[in-house]
């Protein structure tokens, strides 16, 4: 296969791509063995595509593909489209190309934008760092509201085998006290708990030891490890 230098980048894209025929791209896992600079190119286009590569599935190309994209296009006019004739799928031509990588390219951005807005973190409303009787920070909880909310465990805690540790909240003093939920051993764990107004600044939060199940009151009853009062970040 003979081609021109300028045309290397071009080429490697297609390659990478897939957009290129058999026969094609067997010629040009040929030259890659000799040559530096469409090495070099293959690289570049492999390394700029490798987010297709790891976030699209493949999938199966009709072989139809090209004449309906060539349907809807407006008809092409000019001397110089004229007396080139084409194949509707000939997928080496420029104008093809390039619309098969803005394809791609949107695509690529769209599923990038959608990935990020469903799988950013979503910031806390209130961050309480809960100490114990001597003033020692044991856990912090994050209240991100709609019934979710994290404690990240600081410290040890001594549980015994009939106890477990509950976590507790105090949205008002008419509402009293509700458990956000039971943290199994003494590490940092994700809380559903049930739906309760929007956390506030200086909202209590507290740790307490209770029997095996969590209380049976629905109340704290066991003593208290740690406590603190909530802050909204800034």
């Amino acid at each position: 296969m003979k081609f021109d230098r300028k045309d290397i980048p071009d080429l490697a894209d297609d390659y990478v791509l897939g957009l290129l025929d058999a026969l094609e791209a067997e010629a040009i896992e040929a030259a890659l063995v000799h040559d530096d600079a469409l090495r070099a190119a293959v690289s570049r286009s492999r390394e700029r595509f490798l987010p297709l590569d790891t976030t699209v599935e493949p999938a199966a190309i009709k072989d139809d593909l090209w004449e309906k994209i060539e349907t809807r296009l407006l008809p092409q006019t000019g001397a110089a489209y004229a007396t080139s004739p084409k194949t509707a799928n000939d997928n080496r031509f420029n104008s093809w190309r390039g619309i098969a990588l803005s394809a791609i390219a949107a695509s690529f951005l769209l599923a990038a934008g959608l990935a990020f807005s469903l799988t950013r973190p979503i910031d806390p409303l209130v961050i309480a760092v809960l100490l114990d009787e001597n003033g020692q920070v044991k856990a912090v909880v994050e209240d991100f509201g709609n019934e979710k909310a994290t404690v990240r465990m600081l410290a040890d805690f001594a549980v015994p085998r009939d106890k477990t540790i509950q976590l507790w909240t105090l949205p008002s003093k008419e509402v009293g006290p509700v458990s956000l939920g039971l943290i199994e051993g003494v590490r940092s764990a994700k809380l559903e708990g049930p739906a309760l107004p929007a956390p506030r600044s200086d909202q209590l939060y507290e740790i307490t030891l209770e029997q095996a199940g969590g209380s049976p009151t629905g109340r704290p009853t066991g003593p208290i490890l740690a406590k603190g009062f909530a802050r909204m970040p800034r």
